[in-house]
């Protein structure tokens, strides 16, 4: 398999492991209530940030640094996001993004200069964008579930590098298409050939999933054919005829055979009276005829040409296929999408807020287009690390209102509009808009917060405790620590079942984290004797240990030291 080489590549190979872990903090929650009872006007906000009991809405727009930001998802998210949209930059060298090599932005500067080092003086801006392109990348290929699918706007500048990074981070063998969106009607400014179109590069976490992954185009087949009705029209719908003999190179002695026909006489494929190998066969096997003469899928029809006198047809029902089955008549979708232009997306903003306040936007109902090309379920999550205006979370609530669902989005952006034109529009979404009735719903609003760890590998104690905790379980586990136990610093909700200390058991392992912010904690019989939950295997973390291994191993007992022990990825 090809791959692609430019400057630093080396050096953001496994950046995203080196990425900090940072804690999402919580800034409001906006729900249908909270639009209900505010007032909107094409140019103020929906409603200043309402707080509300409780976090966990499932829906999520994020403002920071998608490459820390989707780090911060893994805990919660690896492994189960459906459906990944993302429009990242094009990578022009007009367009204003902090990680173009038109602007001196001294965050990518600095970026460069730790992760690329003094090779970084030398990138071109498409080393740069490689750059910041393959951590995320890697990132994204962490939360995607087994069954999922990701999309991907580009268009020439970088569409054959993103297809080789692509190959290599998800594997050749997982893509699937090249959509074309054409995305204007023409261009009377063009130099030569007009450029009208865009790519939409899809890929999959895992091919073997393929079948159960991709909605069908119910409305492939052509309904005019099926113009004729028999009795069976309650079950098995209207028909059309076909031919039930054919000729061709795949000819076979046990598909030439005679037919009885209702008058008693008998005739060969080809209308024939005699049996000839004149390369003419049955489409069905004899077993299969007699069974379908039996339940009238097959039609004798008289003829003038045939020698034998009789043209044997079968019927293609609507609704029932040839072993007369239930089945839904459909075919895979088309790579092409002609119906949607950019245009519209302009005309989405202007609707949504009164004036053109963003430039860069995909139409919303190209976004719509993509993401239900997948086979989502109601509760199915969808992810955007390039969120820009909004417009994923948009077509989410919007697949919602039409089916009932419950999914989910999750939307990252990094630039300062996150606020004011990301979570504003989908506030608007939520309670309506000039003409059209609100879809409902609720999302949460976060900042990133401090990292988990200094940079000297200790731990952060301005995270909490709490979040310590979680971190702590999905690194064992896997798994979300849905129902914490409270830790020892003075909450009223202390759980009695255990020592404060448990995080949870899981697969008969049972995981303590023994820490405290001002005391250094010792695994010793004293601890033990505090432990009330029966195991097969105990992980215990804390500043020392005064066990001894013969002790530990008799019991099965491991024993990990903090920090060090801690896994960071």
């Amino acid at each position: 398999m090809p791959t692609l080489h430019w400057i630093g590549k080396e050096k953001v190979i496994n950046h995203h492991l080196d990425v900090p872990y940072r804690v999402l903090d919580h800034q409001y929650t906006f729900n249908e209530s909270a639009a209900s009872t505010s007032s909107t006007t094409d140019s103020a906000p929906v409603t200043e940030p309402v707080e509300v009991p409780g976090v966990g809405t499932g829906n999520k727009i994020i403002h920071g640094d998608n490459l820390e930001a989707l780090k911060s998802l893994l805990p919660e998210y690896e492994g189960k996001i459906k459906c990944i949209y993302i429009d990242p930059p094009y990578n022009t060298g007009n367009e204003g993004w902090v990680y173009n090599d038109n602007v001196n932005d001294p965050k990518i500067k600095k970026w460069l200069g730790q992760v690329v080092g003094k090779e970084a003086e030398d990138l071109t801006r498409h080393d740069k964008w490689l750059c910041m392109m393959y951590p995320r990348l890697k990132l994204l290929h962490k939360l995607l579930a087994e069954d999922g699918a990701i999309f991907i706007s580009i268009d020439d500048n970088e569409q054959a590098s993103l297809k080789l990074l692509m190959s290599e981070i998800f594997g050749s063998g997982n893509f699937v298409t090249n959509i074309i969106w054409q995305k204007k009607t023409g261009a009377s400014d063009a130099k030569g050939i007009a450029n009208i179109t865009e790519y939409i590069i899809c890929y999959l976490k895992n091919s073997n999933c393929l079948s159960d992954i991709f909605e069908k185009n119910k409305e492939s087949y052509d309904i005019k054919r099926y113009r004729h009705q028999d009795q069976y029209f309650s079950d098995r719908g209207p028909f059309y005829i076909d031919n039930l003999d054919r000729g061709g190179l795949q000819y076979s002695d046990s598909l030439n055979f005679g037919i009885v026909c209702p008058d008693g006489s008998t005739t060969f494929p080809n209308g024939r009276s005699t049996f000839i190998n004149d390369g003419w066969i049955w489409k069905w096997s004899k077993q299969k005829i007699d069974w379908a003469i039996k339940n009238e899928f097959i039609e004798f029809r008289k003829s003038n040409t045939k020698e034998s006198g009789w043209s044997v047809c079968y019927k293609n029902y609507l609704y029932v296929n040839n072993q007369n089955e239930i089945i839904e008549r459909a075919a895979p979708i088309k790579n092409i999408i002609n119906d949607v232009l950019n245009a519209d997306a302009a005309a989405d903003i202007k609707e949504l807020f009164g004036t053109n306040v963003f430039k860069y936007s995909k139409p919303f109902e190209l976004v719509n287009k993509i993401i239900s090309l997948v086979k989502l379920n109601k509760n199915s999550i969808i992810l955007d690390s390039f969120a820009g205006s909004g417009t994923t979370a948009h077509a989410v609530l919007n697949l919602n209102k039409q089916d009932g669902g419950n999914r989910k989005f999750i939307c990252i952006e990094m630039e300062d509009y996150a606020e004011t034109i990301t979570a504003e529009r989908v506030k608007r979404v939520i309670k309506g808009y000039g003409d059209k009735e609100g879809t409902g719903g609720s999302f949460d609003y976060y900042e990133l917060g401090p990292a988990l760890f200094n940079g000297d590998n200790e731990i952060n104690e301005l995270v909490g405790v709490e979040k310590l905790r979680q971190y702590m379980y999905y690194t064992e586990t896997k798994g979300v620590l849905n129902s914490p136990f409270a830790a020892s610093t003075g909450s009223a909700t202390k759980v009695k079942k255990d020592n404060d200390y448990l995080l949870n058991k899981h697969n008969d392992t049972a995981y303590y984290f023994y820490y405290e912010q001002d005391m250094v904690t010792t695994l010793n019989h004293d601890f033990l004797s505090t432990i009330k939950t029966k195991a097969e295997q105990y992980v215990i973390y804390a500043d020392n240990c005064l066990l001894t291994k013969e002790f530990m191993t008799k019991h099965h007992i491991i024993f990990k030291k903090i920090p060090r022990d801690i896994t960071k990825f």
